[in-house]
């Protein structure tokens, strides 16, 4: 049983890689190599700098932050490159909080529904991962430590720039901008050329966001499946043995 939820899970993982590459259009290309049934007209392709503004993000290192009391929650580069998503539910997920109650709010940009924050620092290729915000409600929510917090400037549907972002189409642009050796960084400079494609029709952005999000969840329940049956095994390893 756990061998064969593990087919499935990998099954479902190289749908999602598939379609990441097939449901946005290829660099130099208008119209993605699938899409929805309707959806004809060819896909806006716009600078960066038209597209996003960027915000103030913090300095705080891990050290300066917990999960257990604050009032200000802080997005480490850490979580966006291994924890989060390419949609981070501020409501869903465990976002650590500043240490400090003095912290100064005002140094830094509080954070909105829809902005994408970049991993600007990684130790590998996967610099510029980054990971589009929603369900924040009542909470102060900031941008810490090597990321680089962008707010678009006009309305897309949710989901659209968090899957796009960190689709191939987009993330291989970054590849040749990339510096650094033992340490791979990206600046905001760099940044500002690069191309962001995406479909005039929300309703057609909505539903790749969605479609997207189905997958994830679908990967999250054969994840969670694959936990209980393993949890099984290692419960009846240990009762059912002398």
């Amino acid at each position: 049983l756990i061998t064969l939820h593990q087919c499935k899970l990998e099954k479902l993982k190289n749908v999602k890689k598939a379609m990441l590459k097939k449901m946005f259009p290829k660099n130099g290309c208008n119209i993605p190599e699938i899409r929805f049934a309707g959806f004809t007209d060819a896909w806006e392709r716009r600078k960066f700098s038209e597209i996003y503004v960027y915000l103030k993000n913090n300095s705080l290192s891990r050290a300066c932050l917990n999960y257990d009391r604050g009032f200000i929650k802080n997005i480490h580069y850490g979580d966006v490159l291994i924890k989060f998503g390419e949609i981070l539910d501020e409501q869903n997920e465990e976002v650590p909080y500043i240490s400090n109650n003095e912290f100064d709010v005002s140094s830094t940009s509080l954070l909105q529904n829809g902005d994408v924050i970049i991993a600007d620092a990684a130790e590998d290729e996967t610099v510029g991962k980054c990971s589009e915000i929603r369900g924040i409600l009542d909470t102060y929510v900031v941008s810490g430590l090597h990321t680089i917090p962008c707010r678009p400037i006009k309305t897309f549907a949710t989901g659209y720039l968090g899957y796009y972002m960190n689709s191939n189409t987009y993330h291989d642009q970054l590849l040749p901008l990339i510096q650094g050796a033992k340490v791979s960084s990206i600046s905001k400079s760099a940044l500002q050329n690069t191309d962001i494609v995406y479909p005039c029709s929300q309703d057609e952005q909505r539903r790749i966001g969605k479609y997207f999000q189905q997958l994830d969840n679908l990967i999250s329940l054969q994840q969670r499946k694959i936990e209980k049956l393993q949890n099984v095994k290692k419960a009846c390893l240990e009762k059912m043995f002398v």
